[in-house]
């Protein structure tokens, strides 16, 4: 996995990445910390509506920015969305209105909306070859899973020596980082596409690529699954920790973690398991562990109580809920790749992120607003929405190109020579 690396102009991406992911860490403590100083008690108000927010951008600003920049050099539409990012992070600790903070987190939201998409579309032409490209995909999940992992950390070192103001300048040291190693990257010339035509012309054309394509809407069914996995964690692990099992804020960390460990260790071995058995049959995998991992969470609902079994149930069943969200997500790319072309696959990448994050604002909504009635009910409602999901991918898969649902042929056997 670690041998794509030597590709120089990948390098500098994947650790772009990991810079401007490290600040994002820092950014998601200190705005938590702002918010308190700011609303006090409302400080859970104010940051709903902030993650609220950041989804709307998600959605709706993510297809029209792509549509707009599409025919602009990808480095420049990098380094731009940086700089945004930098303004942003280093006015946040200026802040002193709550309508301050959710203006400035839609423009932060909209500029890494830009930036993700346009970062991921990148990838498959520097590294055409589609197993160099899962390791890629492999190592970027990493990247995300450690960053859950080692931010909150980094954040509490931090602020043992400075103010949670300082870590925004974490945060825009990061996004400086990132522009500057996209800077340096040789990053291949943009294909545009004549007849793509203009704005409004290009701003449908990702979704009707998912439309007309059976791989895209596999996927797009295999993202309601994930939405539903991870909205009960993401949502309700809080009420877990502290209300169900009287645990204190170090609960909440150890079931987050959980989650984060079955995802990497995933991750880590995701490029085998896809080399063996093909993307499609690995998604599928990892949708099945998703609604085991909600059948379990039903059932340790119903009969865990305050008790030491029951929360090592309830951690086992959120590590298995990250692997199978890593089982998905992982490998998933290669299906944006294979159904894009050079021209259209930033417009294509952008609607995959659109439409993933829509998911969230179905699941999301339940696990809070149900699960605050009743968490059994809550996880019984996302394990049928994640079962109607996996119904359907699974009779959609059928329909997918064989280079899709097919395991990779070795080097050797596609003509191509070794390194």
């Amino acid at each position: 996995m670690i041998g794509v690396l030597r590709n120089p102009t990948y390098r500098s991406l994947f650790f772009a990445q990991v810079i401007a992911l490290l600040g994002t860490g820092l950014l998601t403590v200190a705005l938590g910390l702002l918010a308190f100083d700011i609303a006090g008690d409302a400080a859970g108000s104010v940051l709903g509506t902030a993650l609220t927010i950041k989804m709307v951008a998600y959605v709706g600003v993510a297809p029209l920015v792509a549509a707009l920049v599409d025919r602009l050099p990808k480095k420049a539409v990098l380094i731009g969305a940086d700089a945004i990012r930098f303004a942003i992070a280093l006015m946040l600790p200026f802040v002193n209105e709550t309508w301050q903070i959710y203006v400035l987190v839609f423009v932060l939201q909209s500029a890494s909306a830009t930036f993700t998409p346009a970062f991921q579309s990148l990838i498959p032409g520097i590294l055409p070859d589609a197993r160099d490209y899962t390791r890629a995909l492999s190592l970027s999940r990493l990247a995300y899973d450690l960053e859950a992992l080692l931010s909150p950390t980094i954040a509490a070192v931090l602020l043992l020596a400075i103010s949670y103001t300082g870590l925004f300048m974490g945060t825009a040291v990061g996004f400086a980082g990132s522009a500057l190693l996209v800077l340096i990257a040789r990053i291949p010339a943009h294909a545009s596409d004549p007849a793509a035509g203009g704005f409004w012309r290009r701003l449908p054309m990702g979704a009707k690529v998912f439309a007309r394509s059976p791989s895209l809407r596999f996927l797009m069914l295999t993202n309601v699954v994930v939405a539903a996995g991870t909205a009960i964690v993401l949502v309700n692990s809080v009420v877990y920790a502290r209300g169900v099992f009287d645990l204190d804020a170090a609960g909440l960390a150890f079931a987050l973690g959980a989650y984060g460990l079955g995802s990497l260790v995933v991750a880590i071995s995701t490029p085998p398991i896809v080399d063996r058995f093909g993307v499609v049959r690995t998604m599928i995998a990892g949708a099945v562990t998703i609604v085991a991992g909600l059948v379990a969470a039903i059932l340790v609902t119903a009969v865990a109580q305050s008790t030491t079994s029951g929360w090592f149930l309830l951690l086992g069943t959120w590590a298995l809920l990250g692997m199978g969200t890593a089982m998905v997500n992982t490998p998933s790319s290669r299906l944006l790749a294979d159904a894009s072309t050079p021209a259209n696959r930033n417009l294509v990448y952008t609607a995959q992120f659109a439409l993933s994050h829509a998911c969230f604002l179905i699941t999301y909504p339940i696990a809070g607003w149900l699960g605050s009635q009743s968490l059994i009910l809550a996880a019984i409602a996302l394990a049928v929405i994640a079962v109607a999901g996996f119904a359907a991918a699974v009779r959609l898969s059928g329909s997918i190109p064989t280079r899709d649902r097919e395991p990779v042929p070795p080097v050797s056997a596609r003509g191509i020579e070794g390194p």
